[in-house]
């Protein structure tokens, strides 16, 4: 299918943050380092935000790439390659000049740090979700004290290079929902993304969309390699991350999502994330096993 369809086109990508957004998470201070080309390589922040974002801040580019971990909240980010989710104990990479987007839903804490692109020559070339080891998070926080500088310190240049070791070896966390490009797909899958509850049958949805039900069934897989129905359920279990962080119960989340009872909705969960809603976010949290990802091997059964 060559009909392709991209989040938005280049003159439409904002360059650099949204301000007004990102004082609600962070200080101005740390702000101006996700341009900057001068200065420390690697420049840390803690974040902090009460109430998190009003609304998500629209697709943008950054000069400098991101690492954000999340401590507690709920992180969601939108690329041309899927969507990801950043729940407590997760980080996500963001590589420089990459288009992206931001929904921060209810408080959110954590910390971040922007890398000048000459450091990532060798780190991922595309967004993911990584693991973070004890190592990498004493670094990190390390970092988030250092005073802004011109240039690293030899001691500080010293723990650049531990920083960039530990997020080469990190584990890649299953955490991200690919999204299709063709247009008639992607207006399915957006559609599920609003609605999530709607229970409308394949045929139905391939009949609304203008395609034939096999064409559907073929072509969602290859560009997304999940079939519908898996990832139908993944754009309501990222959906329901998002409400487990914002304190919601179990039986309205259960409804909210289409699932026929709260029951139904825990097996779902306890199958695919490894232990039941109550205790996902409450694990990471407290730097346990991280629970499995949205698209775990255990979820594609």
């Amino acid at each position: 299918m060559n009909d392709s369809f991209q989040p938005t086109s280049p003159a439409h990508v904002r360059q650099g943050p949204d301000i007004e957004a990102g004082r609600q998470v962070l200080r101005e201070s740390a702000l101006e380092w996700f341009e900057r080309e001068d200065g420390l390589p690697v420049v840390g922040f803690r974040i902090d935000s009460p109430t998190g974002l009003a609304n998500e801040v629209d697709w943008h580019t950054h000069g400098r790439a991101q690492l954000i971990c999340v401590e507690s909240g709920l992180l969601t980010t939108r690329t041309r390659h899927g969507t990801w989710s950043l729940a407590p104990g997760s980080a996500g990479w963001m590589p420089a000049a990459e288009p992206h987007t931001v929904a921060i839903d209810g408080p959110l804490r954590g910390w971040g740090m922007v890398l000048a692109p000459t450091l990532c020559r060798d780190l991922p070339a595309d967004p993911c979700v990584i693991g973070i080891s004890p190592l990498l998070q004493a670094v990190a926080l390390r970092v988030c004290d250092w005073p802004i500088a011109d240039a690293a310190s030899a001691p500080q240049q010293h723990l650049i290079e531990v920083l960039l070791d530990e997020i080469r070896a990190a584990p890649r966390q299953r955490m991200h929902l690919p999204m299709p490009r063709d247009r008639r797909l992607l207006k399915i899958a957006s559609q599920l993304l609003a609605e999530p509850a709607d229970d409308r049958s394949l045929a139905q949805w391939a009949a609304w969309a203008g395609l034939s039900t096999r064409s559907l069934t073929r072509h969602f897989r290859e560009e997304t390699t999940l079939s519908f129905a898996h990832w139908r359920q993944q754009a309501r279990l990222a959906e329901a991350l998002r409400q487990l962080s914002e304190g919601r119960a179990v039986a309205d989340i259960a409804h909210a999502l289409g699932f026929s009872s709260s029951s139904a909705f825990v097996t779902v969960f306890r199958h695919h994330f490894g232990v039941p809603p109550g205790r996902y976010l409450a694990r990471a949290a407290h730097g346990l096993d991280p629970p499995r990802g949205l698209a775990s091997p255990a979820a594609s059964g």
